[in-house]
């Protein structure tokens, strides 16, 4: 089951994976589109979770301004799509490797936090984050030579790593309380589109208040 069931994740991403990029390269309409879909699949999985309770509305407005800042960092002219990129590239490195370390090495869980998930998984997605970066930076320059490539140090990927894994921790925390194992099943082998997107919609409102302070 277990295995059938990461043949089916590897098949929809990459199936999915593409096409989520061309429409983020893109931007302008296209990029809208996406979002927008997005956001309505997440506020739906959201309701689902949480509807009658004292945080379904706090969650809205969060889900609210974490799509606000994804619009928003896009649409910033050419750093735009680097930033923007960047930010993605960390979220999937953290969750590849938080999913192969935590099956592969297993080890100690986390407990009461998320109690499927390990501190091996951990450790693995700050070490992916960091591959798939630098993996990013390669392929960024090699296919968009005529926009600046802006320097990043490890530590603060190992911070976005952190604000993603984090994310992944809450929406785990909130699909517990409502008894879900998948926040939905639009996505085959992946869940709902909270379940995906649970680190980036962390990771992209952090960046972007840190952007704008700095």
């Amino acid at each position: 089951m277990i295995k059938n069931n990461t043949f089916i994740r590897i098949i929809s991403s990459l199936v999915l994976a593409p096409l989520i990029f061309f429409l983020i390269i893109k931007g302008n309409f296209l990029f809208s589109i996406l979002i927008f879909f997005c956001f309505i699949f997440s506020f739906l999985e959201w309701k689902n979770m949480s509807y009658g309770k004292f945080y379904f509305y706090p969650g809205i407005i969060f889900l609210i301004f974490s799509y606000y800042t994804a619009y928003k960092l896009r649409s910033m002219s050419e750093d735009g799509l680097f930033l923007f990129l960047f930010i993605v590239s960390v979220t999937i490195g953290s969750d590849i490797g938080g999913f192969l370390f935590g099956n592969i090495f297993k080890g100690p869980k986390l407990g009461k936090i998320s109690p499927k998930k390990t501190y091996s998984g951990i450790l693995g997605g700050y070490i992916f984050s960091i591959i798939t970066t630098y993996i990013y930076l390669f392929l960024f320059q090699l296919f968009f030579k005529n926009i600046q490539v802006i320097e990043i140090n490890y530590v603060f990927i190992l911070i976005i790593s952190t604000v993603s894994q984090a994310g992944d921790l809450t929406i785990s925390f909130f699909k517990r309380k409502s008894n879900l194992k998948d926040t939905g099943n639009l996505i085959p082998g992946h869940g709902g589109i909270l379940d995906r997107t649970d680190g980036v919609i962390f990771a992209l409102p952090f960046f972007y208040i840190f952007f704008n302070l700095n």
